[in-house]
C-alpha cells in the first residue's frame, strides 16, 4: 500500500496492480532455477563419470574439483556484479549473466576432456554467483512493499526448484541429453527477461525520471499514482550518494563489529552445515549408504521436500523470531549429521531407511533457518552506507566456505571414513547452536534504525 496524498489529515492509500511485478520476478528467477541445475550437476552426472568405463573418466580427487570450482567462479562473479549493475543498468547485466550459464552448458555437452568439464563448472559459477547478487536487488527494487516479502521469497524457491529439475532430469536422460535441457533454462529466461522493464530505482539514480516514471506505471499500473513513490526514490538516490563509507566503518563501532561477526559467521556456518556437499554428492553418498532406495529417487524425494519447505518457510520466516528459526534449524541439522555419521560408522546397513530419514530431516531444517535466514540477516544487520561493501565480503565467506566443504568432503571421507565426516559437521552445528542462541541478535518486527540502536547498546535488546 502505499499513500498518495492527505484527507482530514489521514493518508489515502493506493494498491498498484501486481500482474507484472509476478511476471519480472518470476522471469528473472529463471535464472535462479539455472542455479539450481549447477548446483545439482554433479550428483546424477558424477557417479557415471567415476567409473573406468565411462567415456569421460574423472576420477575421486577430480570430482571434487569439478564439484567446488563452481564455488570460485561464484565468487568471481558475485563481487563486480553489483558495480556493473550500477554503471550498465539492472536489466541488461542480469541478461548478459546468461552468458556463462549457456557457454557452461555448452562447453559441458561437448567435453572430451576433464579440464573442459572444469572451466565449464567455473563458468557455471560465475553465471551463479552473479545471479545471486543481481536478481535480489532487481526484484527489490520493483516490487510493491505490501508484495516485496513474497516476490523475494520466489528467488530461494527456484533455486530449490532448479535442484530438483536437475536431480529428476538427470534420473532419465544422458549426460549430453542433461546439460542440453539444463541450457533451455537460460534460452527461456532471455526470450521471457528481455521484454521486462528496467529498474525504476536505477533509473531514478540515473537521472532518467521520465523513464522511471514509464517503468513504475507498467509495474504499478496506469491507474496508480507514482508521484510520490517517484519522490520517495529521488531522496534515497540524493542521500545514498552524499554518503561516504570506508572499510573501517565495519569495525569503529560496537554496533558495526556486532553485525559484521554476527553476518559473516552466520554465512560461514550456512556453508559449514554441509549442504552443497550433500547436494553435489547427494547420490554419491546414498549408493555409498546401501540405501534401500535407488539413490537418484532419494535424491529426487530429498529436493522434492526442501521445495516444499522453502514455500513454508516464506510464510513462517516473518512470524517466528530469526534466533528462533537459526537455533532449532542448527540443533535438528547436528541430530540429522550425527545419526548419519553414526549409520556409516557402525555399518548399519540393515536399516538403510535412515540415511533418507536424515537427509530429508536435514532439507526441512536448512530450508526453515540456516537457508533463508543468513542472507536475509545480512540486509538488516548492516546499515545502508555498508550494506554494499559487508555484502561483497559476505559473497566472498559464504562462497569461499562453500568452496572448501565441496573440495575437501571427499578428501575427508578418504582419509576418516563416511562417519567421522559426518560427525565433523554435527559438531559444527553444536557449535552454531551455542553461536545463535548467544551471538546473534534478534531483527524480527524491528525497523533498520531499531535494529542500529541496539547493537549500538542505545536501548536494550529484546528477543521478539
Amino acid at each position: 500500500m502505499e499513500s498518495t496524498g492527505m484527507i482530514n489529515g489521514r493518508p489515502i492509500q493506493q494498491e498498484g496492480r501486481k500482474l507484472w511485478q509476478y511476471m519480472a520476478t518470476i522471469s528473472g528467477c529463471l535464472l535462479s532455477v539455472g542455479a539450481g541445475t549447477i548446483l545439482s550437476w554433479t550428483s546424477p552426472v558424477l557417479p557415471k563419470l567415476n567409473s573406468p568405463s565411462a567415456w569421460l573418466y574423472v576420477n575421486e580427487e577430480q570430482g571434487s574439483w569439478v564439484g567446488s570450482l563452481m564455488a570460485i567462479g561464484a565468487i568471481i562473479g558475485a563481487v563486480p556484479a553489483g558495480g556493473l549493475a550500477d554503471k550498465l543498468g539492472r536489466k541488461k547485466t542480469i541478461l548478459a549473466t546468461a552468458i556463462p550459464y549457456i557457454t557452461g552448458w555448452i562447453m559441458i555437452t561437448f567435453a572430451n576432456n576433464v579440464l573442459t568439464l572444469y572451466f565449464a563448472r567455473l563458468l557455471g559459477g560465475i553465471g551463479v554467483g552473479a545471479t545471486c547478487v543481481l536478481v535480489p536487488m532487481y526484484i527489490a527494487e520493483i516490487a510493491e512493499p505490501a508484495i516485496r516479502g513474497v516476490l523475494g521469497s520466489i528467488f530461494q524457491l527456484c533455486i530449490s526448484a532448479g535442484v530438483l529439475y536437475g536431480f529428476v532430469v538427470g534420473a532419465i536422460v544422458s549426460y549430453t541429453g542433461l546439460a542440453i535441457i539444463c541450457c533451455c533454462v537460460e534460452i527461456a529466461f532471455l526470450a521471457s527477461f528481455f521484454w521486462m522493464p528496467e529498474s525504476p530505482v536505477w533509473l531514478m539514480c540515473q537521472g532518467r525520471k521520465t523513464e522511471a516514471s514509464k517503468a513504475l506505471k507498467i509495474f504499478r499500473g496506469e491507474d496508480y499514482d507514482v508521484n510520490e513513490e517517484l519522490a520517495a526514490m529521488q531522496k534515497s538516490a540524493e542521500e545514498t550518494a552524499s554518503r561516504k563509507s570506508s572499510p573501517a566503518d565495519l569495525i569503529n563501532t560496537k554496533g558495526a563489529r556486532t553485525a559484521l561477526f554476527s553476518g559473516l559467521g552466520l554465512l560461514a556456518l550456512q556453508q559449514l552445515t554441509g549442504i552443497n556437499a550433500v547436494i553435489f554428492y547427494g547420490s554419491t553418498i546414498f549408493a555409498a549408504a546401501g540405501s534401500s532406495m535407488a539413490p537418484d529417487l532419494a535424491s529426487i524425494v530429498i529436493a522434492l521436500v526442501q521445495c516444499v519447505m522453502s514455500v513454508i518457510a516464506a510464510f513462517i520466516v516473518d512470524r517466528v523470531g530469526r534466533r528462533v528459526l537459526l537455533v532449532f534449524s542448527s540443533s535438528v541439522l547436528a541430530l540429522c549429521l550425527f545419526f548419519l555419521g553414526l549409520y556409516f560408522q557402525l555399518n548399519l546397513t540393515s536399516m538403510g531407511w535412515l540415511p533418507l530419514l536424515c537427509l530429508t530431516l536435514f532439507m526441512v531444517a536448512f530450508a526453515v533457518g540456516y537457508g533463508p535466514v543468513p542472507w536475509m540477516m545480512v540486509g538488516e544487520l548492516f546499515p545502508p552506507e555498508t550494506k554494499g561493501l559487508a555484502s561483497v565480503i559476505a559473497v566472498i565467506i559464504n562462497w569461499g566456505t562453500s568452496f572448501l566443504v565441496t573440495k575437501f568432503f571427499a578428501t575427508l571421507k578418504e582419509a576418516y571414513g563416511d562417519g567421522v565426516t559426518f560427525w565433523l559437521f554435527a559438531g559444527i552445528m553444536v557449535g552454531a547452536t551455542a553461536f545463535g542462541f548467544f551471538v546473534v541478535p534478534e531483527t524480527r518486527g524491528k525497523s533498520l534504525q531499531q535494529i542500529q540502536d541496539e547493537l549500538n547498546g542505545k536501548v536494550r535488546n529484546t528477543i521478539a
